[in-house]
């Protein structure tokens, strides 16, 4: 897959294109909140504090929301999930189910489940609308169709509704709502995600820019919204604090253009859905809870740290293989899902902590991610190379005259690889090393030795 990224050279135009705007105005967003700082640090003590309390505030968030007319349903894991909402849809004789934006959806994979299901599902939000008629995922937390470019996107839209090719970012947006306007009317169940979830009034806040949300939440009579349990906060003061850093971290925009706030089912209103059913999933959160990664519960899903990881801006999200891509899928996946095969994320890093410098509430990702790689080794999962050549390292750096022996050897035997002063190729197992770059060529002489060296001629003097 990375390869593959790597070879894709408009995936690449793509990339630069997203991860720079994004960058840019999420710099210029920060820069207009006084005390940013300071805010961010708020933040941050909020999604601590919630996590650490976070069976009471749930019981809490259940018992408000239940109050005020809708349900709470709970799901250990997706398979749970899928079945309650497929459970929900045939007992009410739904046929079609209209989408928002919902990372929980994609990771239990809740659309291939209600399509088996026999259920037709069409997403509403404009990347997601665009990555389902392609039949691929979300590469970005925020933008779905980041690795798409404008002509892939409107070559698209020419193929699969039968309009005329253009690349006109407005045309083509006018095309996606023609095309979902008759969805909202005709669906009889709205699923959307959730920003967050306010234990103190069971009210559910649901952040986007493109008012598809809005719609899909009131417009049919059924509403499910799938919320991942670590995204309660405790008050509405403290979703004010939340939403100041959001937007900005993700788009750089001092709020989203639509910000709902829904707080049950239609009460005696002519508008709003009937019936209000909140999925709170588990799948292997709980278990994280006070561990050392425990802190990524903290996520609050703004993906400042994909446009800010260096990895992520060379392969975009698909390379990664997991719902959750970036510097932030690369710890959350690999702990949630134990028994999947990602344990080899956390080598997809840097370790540079320009994710850690963007994050709104300062997960400390590259702790996490060092954290991950040691139980990589300690499991006995790591690559057999890797094993053989820390254990030599290990060896090595307890005898300083072994050190300083292998240090010359090494440094003899490379000097065979170099051309004009440069080393072009390392023999297996190490080719990777200069598959795409050169290296100078290596010292005659270490640190070590012009220091000892150094020493001798202060001390002759």
């Amino acid at each position: 897959r990375v390869s593959h990224a790597l070879a894709d050279g408009q995936l690449r135009v793509a990339l630069d294109r997203t991860t720079e705007r994004f960058t840019l105005k999420r710099v210029a967003g920060l820069a207009s909140l006084p005390d940013a700082d300071v805010v961010r640090d708020r933040a941050r003590s909020i999604r601590l504090h919630t996590l650490s309390r976070l069976d009471e505030y749930l019981e809490q968030f259940e018992a408000n929301v239940t109050s005020v007319g809708g349900q709470v349903h709970w799901a250990s894991d997706a398979q749970e999930a899928n079945e309650i909402v497929l459970d929900l849809a045939r007992s009410r004789s739904v046929k079609r189910v209209v989408k928002s934006k919902s990372m929980v959806s994609e990771e239990i994979e809740l659309n291939q489940a209600l399509i088996s299901g026999g259920l037709d599902v069409v997403e509403s939000d404009l990347g997601e609308y665009i990555i389902q008629l392609a039949g691929e995922t979300p590469s970005h937390i925020i933008a779905p169709a980041v690795h798409k470019t404008r002509e892939q996107i409107g070559q698209l839209l020419a193929d699969k509704l039968g309009v005329p090719m253009t690349d006109d970012p407005v045309e083509m947006t006018a095309t996606a709502r023609s095309a979902l306007r008759d969805v909202f009317l005709q669906s009889e169940m709205g699923v959307s995600g959730v920003n967050f979830g306010v234990a103190s009034t069971g009210s559910l806040a649901i952040v986007t820019n493109e008012g598809n949300a809005s719609l899909t939440v009131t417009a049919p009579r059924i509403h499910v919204a799938m919320m991942g349990i670590e995204r309660v906060v405790p008050t509405l003061d403290d979703l004010a604090v939340m939403l100041l850093v959001l937007a900005r971290s993700a788009t750089g925009q001092k709020l989203t253009v639509y910000t709902d706030l829904l707080t049950g089912p239609r009460r005696g209103d002519p508008d709003g859905p009937e019936e209000l059913h909140v999925v709170l999933l588990d799948n292997g959160r709980s278990r994280l809870v006070g561990t050392e990664v425990g802190e990524v519960l903290a996520c609050i899903r703004c993906g400042a740290c994909l446009n800010a990881c260096p990895v992520y801006q060379q392969i975009g999200g698909h390379a990664y293989g997991s719902v959750y891509s970036g510097p932030i899928g690369a710890v959350l996946t690999p702990s949630l899902d134990r028994e999947g095969p990602w344990h080899v994320l956390p080598e997809a890093s840097s370790l540079c902590g320009a994710c850690r410098e963007v994050c709104p509430v300062r997960i400390d990702i590259p702790r996490m991610l060092l954290a991950l790689r040691a139980e990589t080794v300690r499991s006995g999962k790591a690559n057999q190379w890797v094993r053989i050549v820390f254990w030599l390292y290990r060896i090595a750096a307890t005898k300083p005259r072994l050190f300083r022996c292998g240090v010359s050897v090494v440094r003899q035997l490379t000097r065979m690889f170099f051309v004009n002063g440069w080393l072009l190729r390392l023999p297996s197992p190490l080719p990777s090393w200069t598959q795409s770059r050169e290296f100078p060529v290596i010292a005659s002489r270490t640190f070590s030795e012009e220091m000892r060296d150094r020493e001798e001629g202060s001390g002759d003097e």
